[in-house]
């Protein structure tokens, strides 16, 4: 199957001048795929979604159709849609820049779902510190309120929807999904006991599906132009278009829409190549939490199988690049230091055994390392992973386990050298995504 180097439908309303206005929006076709939706019933659109093949694309991968299917129609409760826009995995940028490009698609995603679920109160769930997006989500809700597309019979369907952004206090563990519905709720944000699920009993103990803002804003797409030509594209079994997040050391970092499948070779030559003069040394394929992949990977496609199979997760699809000027272990220190901080602390191995990660590897990335120290890291993670509450856990062990796999020569190299001086040009170079370069070394 040959993969079209570039899909661009999320994106595609991007540089359109003023994108995010309801009129912009309009003029491309915004909000007619409610009236299509509202010929359907609300079953159908469950099953439009399944026959795409959409799946969650917020890092799971689980069947958007699917999911929404499981929420108990003979509940008595009211049913919830939450929208899980707390974008803060490191190196993860697509929720952002779209809600702030096209607010609108991700509105009318939301009317769908919720209509298709047959819930009346919808939840957007932004993290607090993006003022700029919340302000500008606002805005489009009160646009849609005022044009008929929320509220009491929408388009004269008879169906209403209620639609709330609501602003987090800007904590990562809210971005898991039962964090954030405490949160949501008024608590303190922190991961609840699984059973009951939250299609069962979610926000205020209702049944509740929370879906993440890419997956829902490419429903409008479904549902417009059929279930087929979305499944058209992508793999066997990872059918459609996503957005790739490209940072780090490639000259034109930014956001890039292609099907699933599309390989990071392929990426990296459309961002413009690795900087001038440097190669590709490691990278994550979804995020900091994911485990590293190296220049042994470039030509892997990107899709949830394939990228499984080799021992990773496709995650967020936030593609972060290094080259050879960074050390993996001061890369991977820094990381671990932002998962410890941002440990609720509720359970004693993620919150003790982020801390003594920290402690390890600031010994080798100071090259004040004792031996042992390899196997202690190896140890701690390996009493980590499975044994958290939650995936934050288990997301701090990644890019350990998959660096020492890799790398180990680094890390028994920091025993007795520092990291500054086995990568004397990482200090100037860190940020160097920008520069100009050319080519991909593999």
């Amino acid at each position: 199957m040959t993969i079209p180097p570039l899909t661009p439908v999320l994106t595609d309303n991007w540089d359109a001048e003023r994108s995010w206005t309801l009129a912009s929006y309009e003029e491309r076709g915004g909000y007619d795929a409610l009236d299509t939706a509202f010929a359907m019933t609300p079953d159908e659109v469950i099953a439009a979604v399944k026959d795409s093949g959409l799946r969650g694309r917020g890092g799971a991968g689980f069947p958007t159709g699917m999911k929404w299917g499981f929420i108990p129609q003979d509940n008595p409760n009211p049913k919830y849609l939450v929208v899980n826009a707390d974008e803060s995995e490191p190196g993860t940028c697509k929720d952002i820049p779209l809600m702030m490009a096209s607010p609108h698609t991700l509105v009318e995603g939301v009317i769908l779902a919720a209509y298709a679920i047959r819930a009346n109160h919808a939840f957007i769930y932004v993290r607090g510190e993006v003022l700029h997006v919340v302000r500008r989500l606002q805005r489009a809700v009160q646009e849609a309120y005022l044009a008929g597309h929320l509220g009491a019979n929408i388009h004269g369907s008879g169906y209403q929807l209620d639609l709330v952004v609501h602003a987090g206090a800007g904590a990562y563990i809210c971005g898991e999904e039962t964090a954030l519905l405490d949160s949501l709720e008024g608590r303190r944000g922190q991961p609840r006991l699984r059973p009951p699920f939250p299609a069962v009993a979610g926000l205020y103990a209702s049944p509740t599906v929370i879906n993440n803002v890419e997956s829902i804003a490419s429903v409008p797409a479904i549902i417009r132009n059929g279930a087929d030509w979305f499944s058209s594209l992508g793999t066997e079994k990872s059918k459609g278009f996503v957005i790739y997040s490209l940072s780090g050391h490639v000259t034109r970092p930014g956001q890039y829409e292609a099907p699933l499948g599309i390989t990071l070779r392929e990426l990296i030559d459309l961002a413009g190549g690795v900087r001038e003069g440097h190669r590709l040394k490691f990278w994550t394929p979804g995020g900091s939490s994911t485990p590293l992949l190296t220049d042994e990977h470039l030509d892997m496609p990107l899709d949830y199988e394939a990228v499984g199979a080799a021992g990773s997760m496709l995650g967020t699809r936030a593609l972060q690049i290094f080259d050879e000027t960074v050390s993996v272990v001061r890369c991977v220190l820094r990381w671990t230091e932002f998962y410890k901080h941002e440990s609720c602390g509720k359970c004693t191995p993620c919150r003790e055994g982020t801390w003594w990660l920290v402690q390890t590897l600031t010994r080798i990335d100071e090259g004040k390392g004792e031996p042992g120290d390899i196997e202690k890291l190896l140890d701690l993670c390996d009493n980590i992973l499975g044994r958290s509450f939650c995936a934050l856990g288990d997301g701090a062990t990644s890019p350990i386990t998959s660096a020492i796999k890799y790398f180990r020569s680094e890390f028994e190299d920091g025993m007795t050298t520092p990291s500054r001086e086995l990568f004397p040009h990482e200090r100037s170079t860190a940020y160097a995504g920008q520069l100009a370069g050319k080519g991909v070394g593999a």
